[in-house]
């Protein structure tokens, strides 16, 4: 079945921005410096460009994430529940028919990512699509309709957590960002941000 190709105003961006941080020893990982700005930034700037609008997904600061002068939202249920249940928040509260979500922690965003999927999921006559790099996938790189929150929905009720198990079960189109190295690199611990910041005033040229 064919269907329409998503223009750039048919999709919001979502940063995802929800997570613990365990292993940045509890601290918000949007919020993390890195390379002398906040984490988010570093993610909005590169998606920014590529959608209609911008949500950040966040369980907590939502004051701080609200001075970016974008939409801010929270999961649905108490806790901490992982990238699904910012996805489905996110899928409620779009105004288009498709998201385009994104981590808050990985800097080095692919400029072209949105047309990338959206070519990669017409060609396949897909109704997904998500990112890999060579054979592995990266399934919180993922367009999605927000017509799948009910279904989502029903699987978080069931005890689906796992992203990438429910994102491989809507046999998504994938697009291959082999050629570039660093595209879904991210930071984990103050160790990789400090060794990743040299390639980060290269990205930063490149995208003025």
């Amino acid at each position: 079945m064919s269907r329409a190709r998503p223009n750039q105003s048919d999709i919001t961006g979502v940063i995802l921005a929800g997570g613990r941080g365990r292993r940045m020893g509890g601290i918000d990982k949007g919020l993390a410096p890195f390379a002398g700005r906040p984490l988010i930034e570093w993610v909005m700037d590169a998606l920014a460009p590529q959608v209609g609008s911008l949500i950040i997904s966040a369980n907590r600061n939502q004051e701080t994430y609200a001075g970016y002068g974008v939409a801010v939202i929270s999961d649905l249920d108490a806790g901490f529940n992982g990238p699904l249940a910012g996805m489905r928040s996110a899928m409620r509260a779009a105004r288009t028919d498709w998201i385009l979500t994104v981590p808050c922690d990985g800097p080095f965003l692919p400029s072209d990512l949105a047309s990338r999927l959206i070519d990669a999921m017409m060609a396949a006559d897909a109704h997904a699509a998500a990112a890999t790099y060579g054979e592995r996938i990266q399934p919180v790189y993922a367009l999605l309709p927000v017509a799948l929150e009910r279904e989502l929905s029903d699987d978080l009720a069931a005890g689906t957590h796992k992203v990438a198990d429910w994102i491989i079960r809507q046999r998504p189109a994938l697009a291959d960002f082999s050629e570039q190295p660093n595209a879904f690199a991210n930071i984990n611990s103050p160790a990789d941000a400090e060794k990743m910041a040299p390639d980060a005033a290269g990205t930063a040229r490149s995208r003025r």
